[in-house]
Parts: C-alpha cells; structure tokens; sequence
C-alpha cells in the first residue's frame, strides 16, 4: 500500500531539533562540573584556612602556688613603688678629674670592687715630697743622737776632773747644760720623724681614696660620669659631677604606699600583703607589712606604709609601679605547721563558657586541644582550676571561636 506524502513527512527524522537538545544537554553538564569543582575549591580552602594553616596565638602556662593561703578578704587597696633600701650614688671623698670607669648600667659588683680611678699625679708629687721630709728628719736624728752622745761623755769627764779638782764648777755645769738641751733636742727631732711619717701616711690615704670603690654589693643602675670629668663630693656647679654611678642592692627592695589617715585603723605590721606589679598583671607577690611610719603628711593627709616581699625575683625591678591587697588577719588553716594546698591560677582570658561548660584550649606539640575544666572565682578575680590542667600546661589567652580541636597552632 502507497503511502502519502504527509505519511512519510512525520516518519522524517528532525536532525536539527536533535543537535539542539544534545547541544543544550552538554552546556548544562558541563555548568555542574563548574559549580561541583567551586564547591570543592571552597571548602578546601576553607579547610586549608582553618586547619592547615598555623595561626599566631598568645599563650601562657600554668602553674602550681603553694604557701600560706589566706583566706581572708582583702580590706584596704593602695598603689606605690618599689623602693631599695640600700641606694646610692658612689662618689669621691676628693675633688679630681676621672680617667677611668669600670662599670655599666646593669653590671653587678661586689663589696669593695673598684668603680673608677681618678687621676693621681698631683698626689703622687705630694706624697713624694712627704717622704724626703720623713728621710731628711730621720737622718737629723742620727745626727742628735751622736751629738747627744758625745755630750754626756764630756759631762761625765768633767764630773771626774771635778773630784780631783782639775776643773771648775762652772764647767760641769755648762757640759751638763749641753747634755740636757741634746736630750730634748732628741726629743724633739723623733717627734719631727713621727710627724714626717704621718704626713706620708696621709698622702698615701690620699692616693688610696682616688680609687674609687663599691660600698657594697650591688646592681648599677646609672652611669653618671665619664672620663675627663671632674666629680666632687658637694655640688660645685657648672659641669662637675657629683657621682661616678648609682648603685641599688636587689636584696633590699621592698613597696613604699601612701596610706590615707582614714583607713589607716586597716593596716598593722606583720599583715599579710598581695602586691601586683603594673608590668605583670597576671602575677600575685606574696608580701607582708613591715612597719608603719610613725609620721602623717599634713598636705597629702597620708601615712607611708613598707612593704616586703616574701621571695624575691629577677623581675622586681626599682621604681616599678606596684599595687597592693591588704588582706584581714583571717586563714584558712588555723595551725601554721600544715601546708595550704598548691592551687593552679589562671586569668578568666583562657577559659570560655560553652552549654554550662567551662572550656579551656590547651596546646601539645603545637597541636590545640579542646579540655573541660572545673575552676572557681578567687578573692583576685582570677580562676582556680580544681580539675583538668596540671603544672606547666599551655592555654590560649583570648581563643577565638574558629579554633578546631587538632589544629596546628603557634605559640606567641
């Protein structure tokens, strides 16, 4: 049977409606891959950001206190400096030009090490005229000692010549007056000798004190002259100077604060102390009070107020700023004997509250990892971990939320 026309026309096959669909299909494929590969790009970027990276963070490591732990509140707050009680600036007992200096600021010296010299060379003259003065007058006396000598033989001859009468009485009594003035110009002439000789000794001391020594063992805190200048002990003006160097015994540092008169019924000696220092925040000095100045300042109405340090340490510096805790006599333990437990203090900066949680990030092997902690608020403010941390652990200050539990981290 003949087909028609139209009969074969939709048996045709439309070549170009299906190179338009497979076209259109390709592009559509072709958009997935692209957005499928910056989707991928995306997160391993992020990713990469997150945990291949090494971000800088600030840290601090913990440690354990031990100590008499008061338990008392801290009843008066006060601000001072701390002060050495054994300062000063060495100088001279003389006026002279310094030819050498042997010390800088920061070097510790010991009792009685040599500072600075001063030049001797007048001195030296002087003190070498003193000594022909105490030669020439011991030569004088050999010489009135023969002359005394052969005086008291010729007295002692005339007495003789006078028992037998071959001499006058007048010339026993002359020899005898010759004698007696040897004697006292011997007399004399040792006390010449002895004047000559301290006259030499005070030279000497002289030279001695152009060296210039350390009163005692300590740091120097400033280097006030150089060489070519002249130093005295008392202001002269101009371009003198009145000190080689300022030294500071470390071992004498305590806190001086000013005590309104008001709240001075707070403080008693012996009272236990928590001192801060302005350049450590984060760290509590135990300190005691050592003694009330038994004087008032009438314009500033105040009572100065010392202060020392239970244990010293390298990072207590002179004329640091320092605020202080004066704590009531209260404590925990009422019998001295029995050690207060070690506590482990950290700033409320390293911790965050997370569902309830109290949540540290601790680095290991430049690796965080996220740690539960059981701390309480002190009297200072600051957190005591009871449960989580040990001695020496390192926490992020301030962690900020896009920390990842395993990521590599370095330490600031």
């Amino acid at each position: 049977m003949a087909l028609d026309q139209q009969t074969l026309d939709r048996l045709k096959i439309d070549r170009n409606t299906r190179a338009g669909s497979s076209g259109s299909w390709k592009w559509g494929a072709w958009i997935l891959v692209a957005v499928v590969l910056i989707g991928i790009s995306l997160f391993w970027f992020r990713s990469g950001r997150v945990l291949g990276s090494t971000p800088e963070l600030a840290t601090l490591v913990v440690r354990e206190e031990t100590g008499a732990e008061t338990g008392g509140h801290t009843v008066l707050n006060a601000s001072g400096y701390v002060t050495p009680r054994r300062e000063a600036t060495v100088s001279a007992k003389m006026t002279g030009k310094v030819i050498e200096v042997m010390v800088e600021e920061g070097k510790r010296v010991e009792a009685n090490q040599i500072l600075a010299r001063l030049d001797p060379s007048n001195l030296t003259v002087s003190r070498k005229l003193a000594e022909a003065q105490m030669n020439s007058a011991r030569v004088g006396l050999k010489e009135v000692q023969a002359q005394l000598k052969e005086a008291q033989l010729r007295y002692e001859r005339s007495k003789r010549l006078q028992v037998d009468r071959i001499t006058s009485t007048a010339e026993v009594d002359r020899s005898e007056a010759d004698y007696k003035a040897l004697e006292a110009r011997l007399e004399h002439q040792a006390m010449e000798v002895v004047v000559a000789t301290r006259t030499v000794e005070v030279w000497d001391q002289q030279l001695e004190d152009t060296v210039i020594r350390a009163p005692f063992a300590g740091i120097v805190t400033a280097k006030n002259a150089q060489p070519g200048e002249v130093i005295s002990p008392m202001s002269a003006g101009g371009f003198t100077r009145t000190g080689i160097c300022t030294l500071v015994d470390m071992t004498s540092l305590e806190i001086e604060v000013e005590v309104n008169e008001s709240y001075l019924n707070r403080v008693t000696p012996g009272q236990r102390v928590d001192a801060t220092l302005d350049a450590y925040t984060d760290w509590k000095i135990p300190a005691h009070v050592i003694a009330i100045i038994p004087t008032a300042d009438r314009q500033k109405a105040t009572v100065k107020v010392r202060v020392g340090f239970d244990a010293l340490d390298p990072r207590i510096l002179p004329q640091m700023g320092v605020k202080v805790g004066f704590r009531s006599p209260e404590t925990v333990s009422s019998s001295p004997s029995v050690p207060a437990a070690p506590r482990k203090l950290i700033p409320r900066a390293a911790i965050l509250e997370k569902d309830g949680k109290q949540i540290v990030w601790r680095v290991q092997g430049g690796k965080l990892e996220r740690r539960a902690v059981t701390a309480k608020v002190t009297p200072s403010g600051e957190l005591d971990v009871i449960a989580g941390l040990s001695d020496g652990d390192r926490l992020v200050l301030d962690p900020p939320a896009t920390l990842i539990d395993g990521a590599s981290v370095r330490v600031r």
